[in-house]
């Protein structure tokens, strides 16, 4: 074996392609072929999308485990550990999974030169094939058409809330965003799309090679359903011919996460044939998804400022929020939650994003910025990201702090018990907070 521990195989792959994306099917599809492994025996899910795929992902994942089919779920990025990427039976694969299944794609990679994201991908599919799983839930990794992910054909697409991101590699509209997601698709296969505003381009490319496509609002629809006092609200779901009534709400939070659920309970309803599940597994699988980062809640023990007592609990919300899609349903749920007090922000972000799309989006739901630096390639510095708050007209508190922990600290120190501190911007940015 090249290397004894994850770690190791890790750094290497980051230098074996000199850039850290290079889309394109043409170096994966070949080391695939060489793995034997171009048409795996398990069905294949595929899951593109802005935001909300990764829950997509959870909760499909859940309620197919909870319906007893041995699932395999591919995510990323990682939040701690490499081993989230890769799961099965809700469970992250070991590292002597990962390092044997690197083993095996090095074996069949030659002088093909893979990208980081691309050799995570290929072991994926691998660790699936050896587990002999019955659904691998593949979550494109950007875009869709020439992502290492739509080397599988997959049997059913779902397309997520579509929203700018990746404008360098996908586009900079929505419409030519689409085009590149609509790449999942397979002629004469189902797409399911869960975005609520879909662009027409993606109703054309999924016409031209015949997938039926699915749409929220048109083909399936949801509602959510008050309940008495002191009761849970309840939500249900329908479609022409499939309906599913009185479920309990997702575990995960957010109105927006009822729009996920509803495209995932759509694909259920698609394979319901091959893979049936019941009204208890949908319920069940939905109560147990969860996703570290998603409007993620904490209470945190703090020191306060405060003659009445030097230690309360402070509420945390926590999202990996990192577009302006993304960013503004973070701040609509937050508003959601009522706070008495002010928001402090503990903001980071990467560079190439649209920063003063997310700052546009959050402005005024925040009171105090805690601004930090991202230290991580491509990692924005404090100062930059303060002079856009400045530019769109943010008169509200800005500090900055050489890193998240600095700043997170800081908004701690400041805090009162009714305030909240809100901790958004990368994957990178939660990571080092969670």
């Amino acid at each position: 074996m090249r290397f004894d521990t994850l770690s190791d195989w890790l750094t290497w792959q980051e230098t074996l392609h000199p850039n850290e994306i290079e889309l394109g099917l043409v170096r994966v599809q070949a080391v695939l072929a060489k793995m034997g492994l171009n048409n795996p025996d398990f069905t294949v899910v595929s899951v593109a999308g802005t935001n909300g795929k990764g829950s997509s992902v959870a909760m499909l994942s859940a309620v197919y485990c909870a319906a007893d089919y041995c699932v395999g779920a591919y995510m990323s990025p990682h939040l701690n550990r490499y081993n989230e990427r890769i799961r099965i039976q809700g469970i992250d694969v070991c590292d002597a999974a990962l390092c044997a299944a690197f083993e095996r794609v090095e074996q069949c990679r030659g002088e093909i030169p893979l990208t980081y994201f691309e050799f995570g991908t290929l072991a994926a599919i691998d660790i699936f094939a050896q587990a002999k799983i019955d659904i691998a839930i593949m979550e494109v990794g950007l875009g869709g058409r020439l992502d290492a992910v739509n080397c599988l054909n997959a049997d059913v697409a779902l397309i997520t809330a579509i929203s700018m991101d990746h404008v360098e590699w996908l586009g900079d509209n929505r419409d030519r965003i689409a085009i590149e997601k609509a790449g999942i698709a397979r002629p004469g296969r189902p797409t399911v799309c869960s975005d609520i505003n879909v662009p027409q381009t993606l109703i054309t490319a999924l016409s031209e090679i015949q997938s039926t496509l699915y749409l929220i609002n048109r083909d399936y629809h949801y509602e959510l359903v008050a309940q008495p006092e002191f009761q849970p609200n309840k939500w249900c779901w329908w479609s022409q011919h499939h309906g599913r009534n009185t479920l309990d709400l997702p575990a995960m939070l957010g109105d927006y996460q009822l729009q996920n659920a509803a495209g995932v309970v759509m694909v259920l309803a698609l394979m319901q044939t091959r893979f049936p599940v019941t009204r208890v597994d949908i319920q069940q699988g939905l109560s147990n998804a969860v996703l570290p980062g998603r409007f993620q809640i904490k209470y945190i023990d703090v020191h306060l400022q405060s003659e009445e007592a030097t230690e309360k609990q402070i509420l945390h919300i926590v999202d990996v929020a990192h577009n302006p899609g993304s960013a503004l349903v973070l701040a609509e749920t937050a508003n959601d939650f009522v706070c008495q007090g002010k928001t402090h922000a503990v903001f980071a972000i990467l560079q190439d994003k649209d920063i003063a799309g997310v700052v546009a989006a959050t402005r005024y739901m925040v009171d105090i910025w805690h601004i930090a630096d991202l230290i991580v390639p491509r990692g924005a510095k404090a100062t930059d990201i303060a002079n856009i708050l400045k530019q769109q007209g943010v008169t509200q508190a800005i500090h900055c702090y050489p890193s998240t922990k600095q700043a997170l600290e800081a908004a701690q120190g400041m805090a009162i018990t009714q305030d909240r501190i809100v901790i958004f911007g990368s994957f990178h940015t939660v990571s080092e907070i969670l």
